[in-house]
């Protein structure tokens, strides 16, 4: 069984009653004694980024929300970690923030791929212990964390296709009421 830790996904079990976490997906971009710290990869909001970055009125680039915690924050993955510096690599070659300027300009120069950059309005964080007590009730699954689902084509099946990839028991679930 897998623990959770950076770069893994937690990936919420059918009985979860939380409305902020029911089928989601969420990937950990941190998470040590102090607490954990991700974004929800599989819910997708209405707003396009331009409507929170006039700077990128030409794009119509999807935000997603990250969590229930500080919705009025941006934060961003990417896969640029030379044309956008001082980002925090969490898997090989994926990057959490850095200089949103240089978003800015990677973007509006149209030599980014935008499926290897998504942002995300607000984020999911666990107080010290949180996490561990939640893994007990077996609130949540660990799973990889490839960047296929990372950067899904289908979000709307994102919970599906993780445990699919799981197999198993995990593959039972999928249709769980």
């Amino acid at each position: 069984m897998i623990e959770p830790a950076n770069g893994t996904l937690l990936v919420a079990n059918p009985h979860l009653d939380d409305p902020n976490f029911l089928r989601t997906v969420v990937f950990l971009c941190e998470h040590n004694e102090e607490g954990s710290f991700g974004f929800i990869l599989n819910r997708k909001l209405d707003y396009l980024i331009d409507e929170l970055v006039p700077e990128l009125a030409d794009f119509n680039i999807p935000v997603f929300e990250g969590g229930p915690v500080e919705l009025n924050t941006l934060h961003f993955l990417h896969q640029y970690p030379d044309a956008i510096p001082g980002g925090k690599e969490i898997l090989d070659g994926l990057f959490w923030g850095g200089e949103f300027d240089k978003v800015i300009e990677l973007i509006n120069s149209r030599t980014a791929d935008l499926n290897k950059i998504r942002f995300f309005l607000g984020y999911s964080g666990w107080g010290t212990g949180q996490l561990a007590t939640e893994m007990e009730e077996k609130t949540w699954i660990v799973a990889p964390a490839p960047l296929k689902f990372i950067f899904p084509n289908n979000e709307k099946e994102l919970w599906k296709d993780v445990l699919k990839e799981l197999g198993g028991a995990y593959e039972l679930i999928i249709n769980a009421p």
